[in-house]
Parts: C-alpha cells; structure tokens; sequence
C-alpha cells in the first residue's frame, strides 16, 4: 500500500505580502471608523489613586475603611481610568475555517478581522498578543506593544498553514489559555466560525467574560445557512472527514435551513448568556462595514458613564 501523500510545508509569508494587508486593513478602516481606539473609556476605573474626604453623591462602595478609621473622618479611594489595554486575539484556524463558496474563504476574512483589531489595539502602552488555534494544537504568540508588534503577530498568522485533516476539538482549550495568560482586566478578542459543539466552549468562554472585555466575531459562510439546488451533492464535515450524500430537494434544504437558524441562534444566545459581544460576519459580503457597525455600537453604548460615577 502506498503511503498517503503529505502536504507541503507552509509557504514562508513574503514581508510584501504582509505590508500590503496591512496597509489595505490600516486605510479603510481609518477611513470609516477614524481610527478608533479600542482602549476602555474615561469612566471610574480600577487602578488606585489617591484617597480623599468622602462628599455627598460620592459612590459608597469606594470608602476606604482603613484611612477612614485611621483618621476618623470617611475617606474614599480615588481611581485613574484605565487608558492602556492588553488584547489577545484568539484567532481559529482549524479545518472549518478553511471553508469558503463567496469571495473569500472564512480563514481569509478571519485574518482580515483580526488585522484589524491588531491596527486598532496598538495605543501608547497597550500590547497585542495572540492564540491560533490550529489542528495540532495552539501556538501562544506574547503580548506586543506598537506597529512594530502587531506587524509581527499578523505575518506570523499569515505564516499558518492552511488545514484541511480532522482538528478535534480546540477553542475551549484556546478560551482557557486565554483567561490563564492574561492577569490584569483586558480585551480578549475570539475569532471563529464556532463550529465547535456549543457546550464544550459555552463554559470556558463565560470563565473569561467574567474577567475579560470579551468579543466574539463569528465568521460565516452562506453554504453553512442554505444548501443550494443542483441535485444529489456531497457534503463533508471538515472536522472529521465525514462524507454524505444528500438529495437537495424543497423539504431538503427547508430543514437544512431551519436547523442551521437553529443552531445559529444557540451559538449567538451561549456567547451572549456567557456575557460577551457576539459580531457575526459574513464571507459573501464585505467584512469592514460588518465590523464598523458593531464597533460603531459598541462606542455609543459605552460612552454612557451611570450618573455619580463619572
């Protein structure tokens, strides 16, 4: 019997290569978002400041017990807002991302989406780190600060090779990573097509969000939500290898369809019941006005500061 024919090694990234996404990504994005930051916005904050006497209207839970006794008048505890931020960007690049019938694969506007998050999360002090998730397991990219930084975390994501065996079973693993590296409140951004069965990273992402600022940006591809009608087609399952042939009648893809709503509705609901964004982008249609939209939401709801907590 022969031996089964191996795939070439990953193609080594051209720099070029590398400078023109990123340069592509940089001006449209500038262009419609005005290079928005994604640090936290002007609001308590949590690193400690300087204590002062408590005034009427001031929030109570800040008292600080230990000077108030010390001096017997009530004093509270002044914080700084934070201003620098720490993101790490869980990208999945399993065999279900390389998967695409529009104009793009989901791994391309994956990389896409995270590049842009990278461009955005490269303010004075904060740093970028990365997981990409990968059939053979996850590859830890540390923290970078700068142009510099996020340059090399996205050639290392474009120096990924492109998967196409079984991957098991790897975001809860990348979601628990996550939460294990990064200590200190921060953004943990997770990019995926969330194929995964939903209880398996439901739990991980929830642990996360309870510390984290956490955003999930599903990618989705057409064929995922509708089957079309060209007859008797094979469909496989790129996680396991699976293969079945399916007759693409009426009732066919009419339960196709309702079952992937089904299914897409669960994932929205578990990533938004563990506390998180859910951004949904689609590789039929141009991913930056999907992603501005939500940005665009996510800095409106946020520069709502509660009254007496400014």
């Amino acid at each position: 019997m022969s031996e089964p024919a191996q795939l070439p090694p990953p193609p080594i990234v051209p720099a070029a290569t590398v400078r023109r996404l990123s340069l592509k990504v940089t001006r449209r994005l500038d262009g419609l978002l005005q290079g928005d930051h994604l640090g936290f916005l002007p609001g308590p904050g949590t690193e400690a400041a300087d204590a002062r006497s408590y005034q009427a209207g001031d929030d109570v839970r800040r008292i600080d017990w230990a000077i108030t006794a010390r001096t017997g008048e009530t004093h509270i505890r002044t914080t700084i807002a934070e201003r620098e931020l720490e993101t790490t960007l869980v990208l999945d690049l399993s065999t279900s991302m390389s998967f695409g019938t529009a104009t793009a694969e989901k791994r391309d506007v994956g990389i896409a989406v995270a590049a842009a998050f990278l461009h955005m999360a490269k303010g004075p002090g904060d740093r970028v780190g990365a997981l990409l998730v990968g059939n053979d397991g996850i590859r830890a990219l540390p923290p970078r600060a700068g142009s510099a930084g996020a340059y090399a975390t996205l050639s290392a994501m474009l120096r990924q090779p492109r998967e196409t065996g079984p991957s098991g079973d790897r975001l809860a693993a990348a979601l628990r990573a996550a939460g294990a590296r990064q200590r200190r409140r921060g953004l943990v951004v997770v990019v995926s097509d969330l194929l995964e069965p939903v209880e398996q990273w439901e739990r991980p992402l929830r642990t996360v969000a309870a510390r984290h600022d956490v955003v999930v940006v599903q990618v989705v591809d057409r064929r995922e939500r509708e089957l079309p009608a060209v007859g008797v087609l094979r469909l496989v399952d790129p996680d396991t290898g699976r293969e079945v042939d399916v007759r693409t009648n009426a009732k066919t893809r009419e339960r196709y369809a309702e079952a992937a709503a089904a299914r897409a509705e669960a994932q929205r609901a578990a990533v938004r019941s563990a506390g998180a964004d859910h951004v949904e982008v689609r590789t039929e249609d141009d991913w930056l006005p999907q992603l501005a939209r939500y940005l665009t939401r996510r800095r409106r709801t946020r520069a709502v500061v509660p009254a007496g907590r400014a």
